[in-house]
């Protein structure tokens, strides 16, 4: 006699999952649907046939985008957990096109901002290629990828660094002026200003803005990592020119409010040595497709 507690649950294909990570790290269905290579329509029905198998709604849709409800945050943090377990059990048995360590470096605001997500996703693709990450200023990426101890490295571009005008512009995106909410470090004069050592594009542009404009100013905290100018900020110790992408909670554009002068902006750019393996070649097409992505959403 049958038991009602041998009824199976339904199984989550891994197609779905991986359309619903699609969907959450683009936040629309049509940039998705590039992503898991599917027509648009294709991914609406993934979309419903999850949300009957699940027997609740996973996204909160509008005009433009998509986002996850709180039961779809949930189903795609174990989404994420199968999908690499997955490509972890497969990769035991079945010897990839590619294999390989691919020693790469970032500047410390790619490094904190873009590359956790952008590797994450790496490791799915090609979980049988290693990337060693280097974080150091452009200047000395620049150098390590001419030497040959580097495959590929980001770097900030426009800053008149030597071997910056052969990198490949992968995003541009604009400084601003940035204070502590409510703050009144902008107010101060000489101006305190939050910034790092000679050649760093951040630092050029600020200090070359207030310079022109006649603004006195004095360096009143210096440090490499953009950890470091945001907790200046959040202090109220100093202004920072830091990337827009930056700017949240606490942290505000006060460019505006304190007549400060305008920022230009900044690129980042990618850089390879002569020599380069497919595994790299592999990681600069990701990485690529990546800032496609982010300048997309």
């Amino acid at each position: 006699m049958a038991s009602s507690t041998n009824t199976q649950l339904p199984l989550l294909e891994l197609d779905l999952l991986r359309t619903l990570i699609a969907i959450a790290e683009t936040g629309n269905f049509s940039s998705a649907a590039e992503v898991v290579f599917r027509t648009p329509s294709a991914i609406s029905m993934q979309v419903k046939k999850i949300e009957e198998l699940v027997e609740r709604p996973v996204f909160i849709r509008d005009s433009r985008s998509v986002s996850l409800t709180q039961d779809g945050l949930l189903l795609l943090e174990h989404a994420r957990r199968v999908i690499a377990l997955n490509n972890e059990m497969v990769a035991r048995f079945v010897t990839p096109d590619l294999a390989g360590i691919v020693r790469m470096g970032a500047p410390d605001d790619a490094a904190e901002r873009l590359l956790p997500e952008m590797l994450c996703r790496f490791s799915h693709s090609h979980p049988c290629v290693t990337v060693d990450v280097v974080v150091e200023e452009s200047v000395v990426l620049i150098d390590r990828v001419k030497n040959g101890t580097l495959d590929l490295a980001l770097i900030t571009c426009d800053a008149g660094f030597d071997g910056d005008e052969n990198a490949e512009i992968l995003l541009r995106e604009k400084l601003v002026w940035a204070g502590l909410k409510g703050g009144v470090a902008s107010e101060k004069s000489p101006l305190p200003v939050s910034v790092w050592e000679e050649g760093c594009i951040w630092r050029n542009a600020g200090l070359n803005s207030l310079q022109e404009q006649g603004i006195e100013h004095r360096v009143a905290f210096q440090s490499a990592n953009i950890s470091g100018q945001k907790a200046a900020i959040l202090a109220d110790l100093a202004v920072a020119p830091i990337p827009v992408s930056s700017i949240g909670g606490k942290i505000v554009q006060v460019s505006q409010m304190s007549n400060l002068p305008p920022l230009p902006d900044y690129a980042m750019g990618l850089i390879m040595a002569e020599k380069i393996s497919s595994p790299a070649l592999a990681a600069a097409d990701h990485l690529r497709a990546c800032f496609e992505l982010e300048q997309a959403a």
